[in-house]
């Protein structure tokens, strides 16, 4: 069977049937491509509408927009409590924080232990040492200032001692053996 408008575009000689078959084949492929495109669809509108489930539209903006507002008072609280943190740090850096005490008999005829030296350092290992000792006749207290750890009076024994538990949380110095 010879067509006209196949002898004007050079396929005079094709024999119909093949033209069927490609057509057929090409018609399944694309049979199965829109199948696969509605599974996919399906697939998508299952999602959206387990995401928009109880929600419209106005609904959604606004807690979108709540959100937003959230965030920015988070980072606004953030901010505040970041600055309040360092300016509790600051006043911290000053407070006694580090303590060491040592008791001891400041005379031999005394028992009890009733003398004691107290270290009262802050951060920066300035503050004071109390010396007080206690004798038949009276207590006496002394104070000694302890700047970097250091004290531009010599120190006792004992002091020395109470200064270095305060700055390393141990005494480092060997005591004497009794």
């Amino acid at each position: 069977m010879s067509s006209k408008i196949f002898d004007s575009i050079g396929l005079g000689n094709l024999d119909i049937a093949y033209l069927f078959i490609g057509l057929l084949v090409m018609i399944i492929i694309l049979f199965i491509l829109v199948i696969v495109q509605i599974s996919k669809n399906n697939k998508l509108k299952k999602i959206y509408n387990k995401f928009m489930q109880g929600k419209n539209a106005e609904s959604l903006e606004n807690e979108i927009t709540g959100l937003f507002k959230d965030v920015s008072y988070l980072k606004e609280t953030s901010q505040t409590n970041s600055k309040e943190i360092r300016n509790l740090y600051k006043k911290h850096e000053l407070a006694y924080q580090k303590i060491g005490i040592v008791k001891y008999d400041a005379f031999k005829q005394m028992g009890g232990q009733l003398s004691f030296s107290l270290a009262l350092l802050n951060e920066r290992n300035d503050g004071f040492i109390i010396n007080s000792v206690h004798s038949s006749d009276g207590c006496y207290s002394y104070t000694k200032e302890i700047t970097s750890g250091e004290c531009a009076i010599s120190l006792g024994e004992e002091e020395k001692e109470a200064l270095e538990i305060a700055i390393y949380g141990k005494s480092v110095s060997k005591k004497k053996e009794k």
